[in-house]
């Protein structure tokens, strides 16, 4: 019969301590003496317990774990921020812990992470930052870096340039002909959201054609298919030749519900988007859109995180990237 895995009694009668106090000591519990933790540490090496990392932590003073925070799971950006996380954090030889923000505060989820897991640093790609979340990290001495988000407390972040791809898609609107524009935006308390509204609005006004229409998409293919559905039910006289949705997943909501309305899309009205996502790229929506260079996005937010992890006396930062714009058929060839 094969030896038994070693369990956290088999640690504490070895380290000649309560169970326990091992399992404090394995939570980073400062209450336990640092020749404690470090003995315990030591023990559980040994032995093999299955908390090993967790362990090692102890000697280093890092656990090598990297809290990963993401909005909901129904929109596909954040699947494609989640697998550029997981490809180069395991790159860096790190290991990733992946925080749902759903439903509830974000500071709790953060706190629960930092006090059960004991990690060296955060990404956050949900929503802005609250306060509170700030104070906890800087209580607990763990890092913070915003990926498409501003923060509002003291922290770093890495951008896209919202507003610069929001007037690249005005200009183009504008070139084919296209004077009166539908904005199909979201209430969401969310900085980039606002910077493509701002950007697009502040251009669209200075050219003359501020949009003629606004629209609340709620960040979702269903809130975007229902402001197509009014868009096309206005008369004809009163109905934009142009939309621009603030996301892709908004924008094939709004392309869906158009088409089914007997609208033709890039003849009778453009629509564009932006994020980049794949999917996009699909005949079924040959979405024009704007590409957010999520390889450089994470790759800046970890250069930040680690400099952080390395030295915390290093002052905050905010990184903004350019896009990319993608030309397809859903912007159409009016007026060219």
């Amino acid at each position: 019969m094969s030896e038994k895995r070693p369990t956290i009694v088999t640690v504490a009668e070895a380290a000649g301590v309560a169970a326990s106090t091992i399992s404090r000591a394995l939570k980073g519990d400062k209450r336990i003496s640092p020749e404690t933790r470090a003995r315990i540490a030591r023990v559980a090496q040994e032995l093999g317990y299955t908390p090993y990392a967790s362990a090692r932590a102890l000697s280093s003073g890092q656990s090598g774990l990297v809290g990963v925070v993401l909005g909901p799971g129904t929109n596909p950006f954040y699947a494609e921020l989640l697998y550029e996380a997981v490809r180069q954090i395991g790159e860096r030889g790190m290991r990733l812990l992946i925080i749902h923000a759903g439903p509830g505060p974000v500071e709790n989820s953060m706190a629960d992470a930092l006090l059960q897991y004991q990690v060296d640093g955060c990404l956050i790609s949900s929503v802005d930052l609250p306060s509170h979340v700030g104070a906890v990290c800087t209580a607990n001495g763990v890092p913070v870096v915003m990926v498409n988000r501003v923060a509002q407390a003291d922290t770093c972040a890495v951008v896209c340039d919202n507003a610069f791809g929001s007037v690249q898609l005005g200009e183009l609107l504008l070139r084919s002909g296209r004077r009166r524009t539908a904005l199909v935006r979201t209430s969401a308390a969310s900085s980039t959201a606002r910077e493509r509204d701002a950007g697009f609005t502040t251009f669209m006004q200075s050219a003359g054609y501020p949009p003629s229409l606004r629209l609340d998409g709620r960040s979702t293919y269903e809130g975007g298919f229902e402001a197509g559905r009014h868009i096309a039910a206005l008369p004809a006289a009163e109905r934009p030749d142009s939309v621009y949705a603030v996301s892709d997943i908004m924008a094939w909501g709004v392309l869906d519900a158009l088409r089914l309305a007997g609208v033709r899309i890039g003849q009778d009205i453009a629509v564009v988007g932006f994020d980049g996502l794949p999917q996009s790229a699909r005949p079924i929506y040959d979405l024009t859109t704007v590409e957010q260079p999520v390889v450089a996005m994470i790759g800046r937010g970890l250069d930040l995180l680690q400099a952080r992890m390395r030295d915390k006396g290093l002052p905050d930062e905010t990184i903004s990237l350019r896009g990319r714009l993608i030309e397809r058929g859903s912007s159409g060839p009016k007026g060219r």
